[in-house]
């Protein structure tokens, strides 16, 4: 497969008016991004209209349908640009594919060293791997453990920061990731899914600094969503690879 000639950014964002506007103008800064795209996912603030004064594409879900849904959103309008702005009989050139968390303002442009990668073939898909955050806060790691126990187990791979949501992608790789695990789960499910396919991900230390979950009843009720997600998407998986094996020793 060719190397992608540019990168999506693809930006998914829920009651984020305080901040879109700052990540999408970092964003719009990293080199080989030549297109910012927002999924509003049903916020109730001016998230959209800020997001789009500060230069994004804007698409709207009216109800709150949950992260993996708002990345696939806009993974799918990259993709139709891009047949649409195709020549007529030739194949589209596929964008690479950077997830940004909308609340990264301007350490936004610290996603670049994700590119990289990506663009020159050397990996199908990059994580970020954040440094400590300046603000108190975060859980007690409960969810964590279970991701990188789950990953590790089904894969080999020793994930450093398995919940990280700044990814770079290849089509292939984003292909081979669908249909994301629901909710939270997206991230440790799309490791596992393109590991299994075979393709390279390559963690990648970025500067980045983000809103940390607090430890009060909405955090803990935040973290105890992000727990069952993550068993969900390692169930599944689970189940996929008993089938698997199976239908192997029946052969």
């Amino acid at each position: 497969m060719s190397a992608p000639p540019a990168v999506a950014a693809i930006i998914p964002a829920k009651d984020e008016a305080e901040r879109i506007a700052a990540t999408v103008a970092a964003t719009r800064q990293i080199p080989g991004v030549d297109l910012v795209i927002v999924v509003d996912d049903g916020s109730s603030d001016d998230t959209a209209n800020l997001a789009r004064q500060a230069g994004a594409q804007v698409l709207v879900h009216r109800k709150n349908r949950g992260k993996a849904a708002a990345m696939m959103t806009g993974a799918f309008a990259v993709r139709n640009r891009e047949i649409t702005d195709a020549p007529t009989g030739q194949r589209p050139d596929h964008r690479a594919l950077l997830f940004i968390d909308a609340d990264l303002e301007d350490s936004a442009v610290a996603t670049a060293p994700l590119t990289a990668p990506v663009l020159d073939g050397d990996a199908d898909m990059t994580i970020a791997i954040l440094p400590p955050q300046k603000r108190s806060g975060g859980g007690f790691g409960f969810v964590v453990g279970l991701a990188k126990k789950g990953i590790a187990e089904l894969t080999g791979f020793e994930a450093t920061q398995p919940l990280s949501g700044m990814r770079c992608l290849s089509r292939e790789a984003f292909e081979a990731a669908l249909p994301f695990a629901a909710g939270w789960g997206v991230e440790t499910a799309m490791t596992i899914d393109v590991l299994d396919a075979g393709l390279r991900v390559t963690e990648v230390e970025c500067d980045l600094h983000h809103r940390v979950t607090g430890r009060d009843l909405k955090a803990q009720l935040h973290r105890a969503a992000q727990y069952r997600d993550v068993l969900r998407a390692l169930t599944v998986r689970r189940a996929r690879r008993a089938r698997h094996r199976l239908g192997r020793g029946t052969r």
